[in-house]
This record gives C-alpha cells, sequence and structure tokens, in this order.
C-alpha cells in the first residue's frame, strides 16, 4: 500500500487478552504501521490499561499513541497524564472528549475536545501532535451537520494537527465532510477510519450503538450469509477493500484501521490492496 497506515487497539483485561493481542500486533507489523492507538473506556476508565499497552508498543519499537478522555477529569489529573505519556517516550496523542458512562454526570473541568486540545498545546507546545475524532455521517449527538463541522473546525483551531474518523461504508459521506471543511479554509488532513467486516453480528451492534451507517445492501447480504463464517469475511474483505480503494484514488492520506485486536480482517483487506 502506498498510504501510510496506522491501526488501533483497545486495552485487554486478562493476561490472556494481552497475550493475544501481542501476537496480533506481531503479525500486523508486517504493514509497518505509522503508529499504534490505543483506546480507553467511557469516562477515561481503562487508562491505566492504556497506558500499560501503549508502554508494551514502545517497547516494540513502533510508535504507540494513547487516547485521551477528557470528560470527568481536571487539569491536574491530564497535566500529571501527560507527563506520565512524556516519560513513556510518547509524542502523539488522540484527543477526545470520550463517552459518558451510563448514569455519569458530566463532571471535570472540560465539556469539549476542543478545550483539551487547546490544554494540551499550553501545557505541552508542540512535544505531541493531536490527533483529533472526526464524524463524515454526523455525530450522533451533534444538533445540526452544520454544528458538527464548526466542531470540527474548532479542535483545529486550538491546535489538533490531523482528523481521523469514524468508520464508515459510504465513501461519498467522506469526500463531502472534507469537501465542506476545505471550503471552511481547514486544511488539515482527514483520515478515513476503516473497519473490517469479520462478525456481521458485532458489526451491526457497534454501528448502531455509534452512529455509523451500514448500508442497506450490505446489511442485507450480511444477513443472508446467516452463519456462514467464511462468505461473511470474504464478502466484508471485498467490500472494505473496494471502499479503501475508491478512498486512495479519491486522495485520501492514510488509513486508520479499527483492529478490534485482531489480525485477519486488516490483513486481507491490505492484502487485496496490494
Amino acid at each position: 500500500m502506498t498510504q501510510p497506515l496506522s491501526l488501533e487497539f483497545f486495552p485487554p483485561k486478562t493476561p490472556e487478552g494481552a497475550e493475544k493481542l501481542r501476537a496480533t500486533r506481531q503479525r500486523l507489523y508486517a504493514l509497518a504501521p505509522e503508529f499504534c492507538s490505543v483506546t480507553f473506556g467511557a469516562g477515561g476508565s481503562t487508562q491505566d490499561g492504556t497506558l500499560e499497552t501503549v508502554r508494551q508498543i514502545v517497547a516494540e519499537g513502533r510508535p504507540g499513541v494513547p487516547h485521551l478522555s477528557c470528560i470527568g477529569q481536571t487539569r491536574a489529573s491530564i497535566r500529571e497524564r501527560l507527563a506520565t505519556y512524556r516519560q513513556a517516550g510518547v509524542r502523539r496523542i488522540v484527543a477526545l472528549r470520550g463517552d459518558l458512562p451510563s448514569g455519569y454526570g458530566l463532571g471535570g473541568e472540560f465539556r469539549y475536545a476542543s478545550e483539551l486540545v487547546a490544554f494540551i498545546r499550553a501545557e505541552a507546545g508542540a512535544h505531541f501532535s493531536v490527533a483529533v475524532a472526526a464524524y463524515p455521517e454526523v455525530h450522533p449527538q451533534a444538533r445540526s451537520p452544520e454544528a458538527d463541522l464548526d466542531a470540527f473546525r474548532a479542535k483545529v483551531d486550538a491546535g489538533a494537527d490531523v482528523g481521523i474518523t469514524q468508520y464508515f461504508f459510504n465513501a461519498d459521506a467522506y469526500f463531502r465532510f472534507v469537501d465542506e471543511l476545505r471550503r471552511r479554509g481547514v486544511a488539515t488532513p482527514i483520515v478515513p477510519g476503516i473497519m473490517p467486516i469479520t462478525n456481521s453480528t458485532q458489526l451491526l451492534r457497534f454501528s448502531d450503538s455509534c452512529g455509523a451507517e451500514v448500508p442497506r445492501w450490505i446489511r442485507l447480504r450480511l444477513q443472508a450469509f446467516g452463519d456462514d463464517a467464511a462468505s461473511i469475511k470474504d464478502f466484508g474483505a471485498d467490500v472494505v477493500a473496494g471502499l479503501c480503494q475508491r478512498l486512495r484514488e479519491g486522495g485520501a492520506p492514510g488509513f486508520h484501521f479499527y483492529t478490534l485486536n485482531q489480525a485477519a480482517g486488516t490483513l486481507e483487506v491490505c492484502n487485496r490492496l496490494g
């Protein structure tokens, strides 16, 4: 693949999960990822696990990139986290507002990701490259598409270097989103987030919860395969590789793969892309 690519993992909850993820990473390192990011739970609930996984990735000779959530956090807690990441050799951060855990009040000293980005810049200057989330199909909590574009612009104005999108299966949504931002004078690279399709139940559940649209034709094909896992994986690799090819031809600056701590789906897509 000519474009740079990056990989996303989540912190494992058990020693067995950690061992499995280590093996997964070794397989995916064959793709020469530009960096590997590590998520956190709602309200930052797994950030110790995030730190440990990032440290392992750095020790394996790859850039480890923590996701940093500001919901429920104070300036002091974020300042401490930034110092810890700096000491761990981290040079990039994915800065997010983060999801609220159920039954959890807003709390904390930050309301928006743009405030977190501005704080990182004030505290650390240019030490960290800062990535932020982008939503080609509109953030599920946005008041309107216009408000969502304004929110992304606010993150860039605060100092974000790059946007990484929520995953999507409609290339036109991505191209229109980028065009709208360019019309607003936002020149920041927007990297498409890519979700390999390997499990239809899991994909539809994730998509319903995060507001990512799975086109009707894809849903119907997946349902028609039933429990035929091999056909689902083959169809999924075709669909996602085709999406990536169209994005590549349209000038997308790279790809960010949501691996779900699995190697096969991402490797198969990249194999089909050559």
